[in-house]
């Protein structure tokens, strides 16, 4: 997607710090719309910021010339897709030869792979199935739409007492679930 670019220098000296205020105003209205797609080019939170930051300089430097700025979403979304390419074509994997294979990070205390995550979060999701209905619905309500228990209650339409006793057995019934017993 192209956007139609300004191409006289003029209007950029007629408009004084109008450019800073528009610009300010647009990053606070759709700062974390832009930052969810960010989000989704990286896996770390933090390089998605960065990679937003860069982007909306990007952005910033064109300001000026870009004519729509209805189109301004896909300007940004573009400026990230391209900062994000160019990041990782520029990456540079070192290798280094040992005399002995690193130990898995697992091994070493660290945190689980990306597959192994998955694996417990579908088997996780497929025991919070197998839960009778009012029980999954609050533990879906409690745990995946992060409702307080008072907020379960109301949705539900019971007590907040209800909520917290159907919450209690759903987890007794979740951590006696053969699918989700630690492997040994």
């Amino acid at each position: 997607m192209t956007t139609p670019v300004r191409t006289s220098a003029s209007g950029a000296a007629s408009h004084g710090h109008a450019p800073y205020a528009s610009f300010s105003s647009y990053v606070r209205a759709r700062g974390p719309v832009l930052l969810r797609t960010a989000r989704s080019l990286t896996a770390n939170p933090l390089d998605a910021e960065d990679l937003l930051q860069t982007a909306l300089t990007k952005t910033y430097v064109a300001w000026e010339r870009i004519e729509d700025h209805r189109a301004l979403d896909g300007y940004v979304r573009r400026a990230l897709v391209n900062t994000r390419t160019s990041q990782w074509r520029k990456r540079r994997i070192d290798e280094f030869a040992c005399e002995e294979l690193p130990e898995p990070a697992r091994a070493q205390g660290g945190a689980p792979d990306v597959a192994e995550r998955q694996v417990l979060h579908d088997a996780m999701w497929r025991a919070v199935t197998r839960l009778p209905d009012r029980q999954r619905a609050m533990v879906v309500l409690r745990y995946y739409e992060d409702l307080s228990e008072a907020q379960t209650a109301e949705v539900m339409g019971v007590s907040v007492g209800t909520v917290k006793s159907a919450v209690s057995r759903a987890l007794a019934k979740l951590r006696e679930d053969p699918e989700l017993a630690p492997a040994s």
